[in-house]
C-alpha cells in the first residue's frame, strides 16, 4: 500500500509517530502516539517480522488506536499508544537493542509509557527499565505486578455476570451452561470462577492436556474445536484465537451471551450488526479483558493487588454502562463501547488539553536566571 502518513493521522487524529533506528543493535521501531487527552499513552511492544515498513506502520496505528478505547473504557487516566520492532523476537533481540529502545522512550519525557506485548517479556521490559521509567510490566523484584492472567480472567467473570444479568434478568451464573473455546492461562482461572459458582462447563482447546486438566478440575465436558460453536448453552466465551464470530459461526450459536477474554472476536463490525439483531448480548472485548491492562497501569501508582482487583471488578458496572448505551442509542454494543471511550475522551478534552509532563514555565525561568 502506498501510505499517506499524514492523511491517515489526520483522518483518525493521532498527535505522534515516532521512529527510532539504532544500526549498532538493529533496532527498528515505530512508536504511535494516539490521544494523551486523558494521561501519558499507554500500550505494549510488539515484536514481529513484518512483511514491510509499511504493515508495521499501520500495525502500530491500528494498535495504539485500540488502546486509546481500552484505557478510555476501563476507566483508566491513560492515552492510547503502541510500539512495534521490527524484526523476528527468536533471533534478533539484543541488550542493547531495548536499552537504545528505552532512552527513545526516555525522551519522550513521559508521553509515552511501554509494556511487554506479542514477541516481548518481562525480561525485555528489564532492560528498557535500565533507561526509562516509562515501563510497567517488568519483574517483581522492581516491585511489579506480575502474570497478569488471573486479574483479566476475574475480569471476565464480572464482565460475563453483567452480560448474564441483561440477558436472563439475574447475574447468577449457577446452572449456566458456559461454552469456553480456549482453555490458556486466563481462560482456566475463568473456569475456575465459573466452577465455584456452579456453572456447568463445556471445553475445547487444540492443546489436549489443557482440556484434560479442566475436565479434571472442574467436571467439564470436553468437545472438538470445531464442535463448540454449536453446542446447546447459555454463554459462548471466546478466550482463544480472534474472528471466531462470523459468517460460519454465527448460525450455530445458541448462546445468548457472547462474553470472553479473546482480542477481536467480531470477524468484522458486521457480525456484530448481526448478533445484535439476533438478540446475542455480546460484551466488547476490549472492554471485558481490560483487566490485565488496568493491573499493568496500577504499577505506575506503586502496585497494589487489592486496588488493582477494585478496579477490574468495576468492568460489572462498564459492561452494564455499555449495554445501557447500547439501548439508549438503538446501537449494537461493539458500538456502544466505542461510543462510551469516546464520550469520556470528550469530557475530559474540554477540560484540558493535550498531556504534558513538565509544563512549559516561561516566567519562572527568567526569574530564576
Amino acid at each position: 500500500m502506498n501510505m499517506e502518513i499524514f492523511n491517515y493521522l489526520e483522518k483518525y487524529d493521532y498527535e505522534q509517530v515516532v521512529f527510532c533506528q539504532d544500526k549498532q543493535s538493529g533496532l527498528k521501531a515505530i512508536i504511535a502516539i494516539h490521544d494523551t487527552t486523558l494521561g501519558p499513552a499507554l500500550g505494549g511492544t510488539r515484536m514481529w517480522t513484518y512483511a514491510s515498513e509499511e504493515a508495521a506502520i499501520e500495525d502500530a496505528l491500528r494498535l495504539a488506536k485500540g488502546m486509546t478505547y481500552k484505557n478510555a473504557a476501563a476507566g483508566l487516566n491513560l492515552g492510547g499508544g503502541k510500539t512495534v520492532i521490527i524484526g523476528d523476537p527468536r533471533k534478533d533481540k539484543n541488550e542493547a537493542m531495548f536499552r537504545a529502545f528505552g532512552r527513545y522512550i526516555q525522551g519522550l519525557n513521559g508521553r509515552y509509557i511501554t509494556a511487554e506485548d506479542v514477541g516481548t517479556t518481562v525480561a525485555d521490559m528489564d532492560l528498557i527499565h535500565e533507561e526509562t521509567d516509562y515501563v510497567t510490566g517488568i519483574s517483581p523484584a522492581f516491585g511489579s505486578s506480575g502474570n497478569p492472567s488471573p486479574v483479566t480472567a476475574f475480569g471476565v467473570y464480572r464482565g460475563m455476570k453483567a452480560a448474564a444479568k441483561e440477558a436472563f434478568g439475574t447475574d447468577s451464573l449457577e446452572g449456566r451452561v458456559v461454552a469456553v473455546q480456549g482453555i490458556g492461562n486466563v481462560a482456566y482461572t475463568l473456569c475456575q470462577y465459573l466452577h465455584e459458582e456452579g456453572a456447568q462447563l463445556i471445553v475445547t482447546d487444540i492443546n489436549k492436556e489443557a482440556v484434560n486438566r479442566a475436565v479434571e478440575a472442574f467436571g467439564a465436558l470436553a468437545v472438538d474445536p470445531d464442535e463448540i460453536y454449536g453446542v446447546e448453552c447459555d454463554i459462548y466465551a471466546p478466550c482463544a484465537l480472534g474472528a471466531t464470530i462470523n459468517d460460519e459461526t454465527i448460525p450455530l450459536l445458541k448462546a445468548r451471551v457472547i462474553a470472553g477474554s479473546a482480542n477481536n472476536q467480531l470477524k468484522d463490525t458486521r457480525h456484530g450488526d448481526i448478533i445484535h439483531e439476533m438478540g446475542i448480548v455480546y460484551a466488547p472485548d476490549y472492554v471485558i479483558n481490560a483487566g490485565g491492562v488496568i493491573n499493568v497501569a496500577d504499577e505506575l501508582y506503586g502496585y497494589n493487588q487489592e486496588r488493582a482487583m477494585k478496579k477490574v471488578e468495576q468492568l460489572y458496572t462498564t459492561i452494564e454502562k455499555v449495554i445501557e448505551i447500547s439501548k439508549r442509542d438503538g446501537i449494537p454494543t461493539y458500538v456502544a463501547a466505542d461510543r462510551m471511550a469516546e464520550e469520556r475522551i470528550a469530557r475530559i478534552r474540554n477540560s484540558r488539553s493535550q498531556f504534558l509532563q513538565n509544563g512549559h514555565h516561561i516566567l519562572s525561568h527568567r526569574i530564576s536566571r
